[in-house]
């Protein structure tokens, strides 16, 4: 039996910085999800993608300490927050703590951000197979999708990768062209 794809809906809004969204998005009801906060990286510039967490309290909660950006980020005064609920039912089902850590581990996984350090499938790679991420309305520097049909091993053995490619002889070395 196939297993049913889940859907993940995911509504984003900001940039919010950490002050508003301690301010604002403190109520444990509707101000949960995922965040992304955006900033400046040595390496790779102003406004990147910096991390991608979780919150099933609230955002203020787990945002309210700051998780200690403001003191060592060199442009701690640009750092920006964007927040993610889901959106449809299946947000409001009670495998919604279940599915938040599917969205974040996807989307962590896909977008490599800078300062995650988890950045793997680790043992939800199997869970993770038929679950997809829609990204809504401001979703920033993010996918629009993200899939665990890409991003995990569900296609490894059953794709016959090497009917894609074939091998070119020139002289000593093999070439190989994608056929089409």
């Amino acid at each position: 039996m196939q297993p049913e794809d889940i859907i993940i809906h995911i509504q984003w809004d900001g940039p919010h910085t950490f002050e508003q969204v301690v301010s604002k998005f403190n109520d444990p009801t509707t101000h949960k999800g995922i965040y992304a906060i955006y900033g400046g990286h040595p390496v790779y510039g102003n406004d990147t993608l910096l991390y991608i967490g979780l919150t099933i309290e609230h955002f203020a909660a787990r945002l309210g300490s700051g998780h200690g950006w403001h003191h060592w980020n060199q442009n701690a005064g640009r750092l920006s927050v964007d927040i993610g609920r889901f959106i449809g039912l299946e947000g409001a089902d009670e495998n919604w703590n279940q599915r938040i850590a599917w969205a974040e581990r996807l989307l962590i996984h896909a977008h490599q951000p800078a300062l995650n350090s988890q950045k793997d499938l680790r043992s939800l790679e199997p869970e993770l197979r038929y679950v997809h991420v829609l990204n809504w309305a401001r979703h920033r520097s993010l996918l629009p999708e993200v899939s665990g049909a890409r991003w995990t091993k569900r296609f490894d053995e059953d794709v016959p990768w090497s009917s894609f490619y074939k091998e070119v002889s020139l002289g000593q070395s093999t070439k190989t062209e994608t056929v089409t």
